[in-house]
């Protein structure tokens, strides 16, 4: 079997609803790995970098927390 032809027979969670949970948890990993950048940024004193990790973290914060209020209301049934 390949990856492509998973439709939750194997994980027991259909395609659609683990690619939702997989896109929240990168979206939290990447804010996370992102301060880390930012810290060496600003160690380095280049706010210029410093300015696009902040961007790029909020805009990671952003896409978990639509991801999370989507993954909420299928879990709720809505």
């Amino acid at each position: 079997m390949t990856s492509t032809s998973e439709t939750g027979e194997v994980t027991g969670t259909r395609d659609k609803d683990y690619d939702l949970i997989w896109f929240v948890e990168a979206c939290l990993s990447n804010a996370l790995r992102l301060e880390q950048y930012i810290q060496d940024a600003e160690r380095g004193k280049d706010d210029e970098i410093v300015e696009l990790f902040r961007k790029a973290q909020a805009d990671s914060r952003k896409g978990a927390e639509l991801g999370k209020r989507l993954l909420r209301s299928r879990l709720d049934g809505s």
